[in-house]
């Protein structure tokens, strides 16, 4: 039998994590629906609190979270014989009045970005949304290379390089796919990206505060409305890799940038 890499402890709740994911849950912003999205929080070296499973973010509670083993759960993304039921055993927290709590099924997407990250100071909050605007540009026929160029100066400055990740199905295939595509980027350049696209899916934006990650989910959607005007009127002309790279050695805007990078938006 699989032991639970998860546990019930809504003490372990912070007031920061709870009013990130109520404010991503907000229902005039479109990011999620009923009980789509995740976010969490690591609260150690080896633990995250994650949403649980089949909670309203614009609703939710301390009660609505769990407790999870990183490095056991990393074990399964790295494990070639690890299959869907045994996550669904690794994420169960039991019966908590009366209620089956698990951990969210894309719980092992915020595990990944945790277990990969170069800085855990610099990853210490996740959220996972599904915002309409993003999700029409990840289901077209522009997903993978809509995000190769910057269109306007400030996302360069709020979200850097996103990363893109081709749609699988949500839980241990996208968690696999997920973790490898990440490991790649991340040996590459030594940074965790702030924004991962999912193909027909969502984002996942990571940072080191909740208000960063806010911004970040932001940010993300108003790229995907520009990008999605752009192209309804003949293309996107994105800025050059020259402009950009100029503007972000400005000392002004560099002074930004490291704001940005403590979660200071």
């Amino acid at each position: 039998m699989i032991a639970s890499a998860v546990r019930h402890d809504p003490e372990s709740v912070s007031a920061d994590l709870l009013a990130l994911t109520l404010s991503l849950g907000r229902p005039e912003r479109d990011l999620i629906i009923i009980a789509e999205g995740n976010t969490s929080e690591r609260i150690d070296p080896d633990h995250l609190v994650v949403k649980a499973s089949g909670s309203g973010m614009a609703s939710a509670t301390v009660d609505d979270f769990v407790v999870a083993e990183i490095s056991a759960l990393a074990a399964l993304l790295d494990d070639p014989a690890a299959d869907q039921a045994a996550v669904t055993a690794a994420l169960d927290a039991g019966v908590i009045n009366g209620r089956q709590r698990r951990g969210s099924i894309e719980a092992l997407v915020h595990v990944s970005v945790q277990a990969l990250s170069p800085d855990p100071t610099a990853t210490r909050f996740v959220g996972h949304t599904h915002p309409t605007q993003v999700v029409g540009l990840l289901a077209s026929i522009h997903a993978e290379h809509a995000w190769d160029r910057h269109v306007y100066s400030d996302e360069a400055v709020v979200i850097g390089r996103p990363l893109f990740v081709p749609y699988a199905m949500p839980g241990i295939a996208l968690g696999k796919l997920f973790h490898s595509t990440l490991r790649e980027r991340v040996t590459e350049t030594g940074v965790m990206p702030s924004l991962i696209l999912l193909g027909n899916h969502g984002i996942v934006a990571v940072g080191p505060t909740a208000d960063a990650v806010d911004g970040i989910s932001a940010m993300a959607v108003k790229g995907a409305q520009v990008r999605t005007i752009g192209y309804s009127v003949g293309g996107v002309a994105p800025l050059s890799e020259e402009s950009v790279a100029k503007f972000i050695a400005r000392a002004d805007i560099a002074e930004r940038v490291a704001n940005i990078s403590q979660g200071s938006l």
